[in-house]
């Protein structure tokens, strides 16, 4: 598990991401007659996360899981760098970064499948996945 634990470090740290609360356990499991409890469900977000909490029984949904209710700042938007952006920054897409988006999801569409009455069960399968 400490091999995990390094991997989601350093996408936290690669990334600059924000982190929810941690450190309350999200996760409350029984097996073979004991019972435990982690901290196995995080909250990342690219900007500051300034509500974190782990509702009550009244929104319980039958999984192990509690269930996080977060809000992030809207207000704060990343200008986009050059060299990366990560996640839907679009607040600093240019028209032709649009015309170019646009142009390459033309391309695309040509080559996916056009589902209609008379395709198989594995075209919908294939086109679903």
């Amino acid at each position: 598990m400490q091999r995990d634990a390094a991997f989601w470090e350093d996408v936290i740290d690669e990334n600059g991401l924000e982190i929810g609360k941690d450190g309350e356990a999200t996760h409350h499991w029984t097996r073979e007659g004991h019972e435990g409890e982690s901290v196995i469900d995080l909250t990342l977000a690219n900007r500051p996360i300034t509500k974190w909490s782990i509702m009550g029984d009244d929104h319980a949904t039958g999984s192990d899981h509690e269930v996080i209710e977060w809000e992030v700042d809207v207000e704060r938007q990343e200008e986009a760098g050059h060299e990366r952006v990560v996640g839907w920054n679009i607040a600093a897409m240019t028209e032709e970064d649009a015309k170019a988006a646009e142009k390459l999801w033309m391309e695309l569409a040509k080559e996916r499948a056009h589902l209609d009455a008379e395709c198989t069960a594995d075209e919908v399968e294939q086109e679903a996945a």
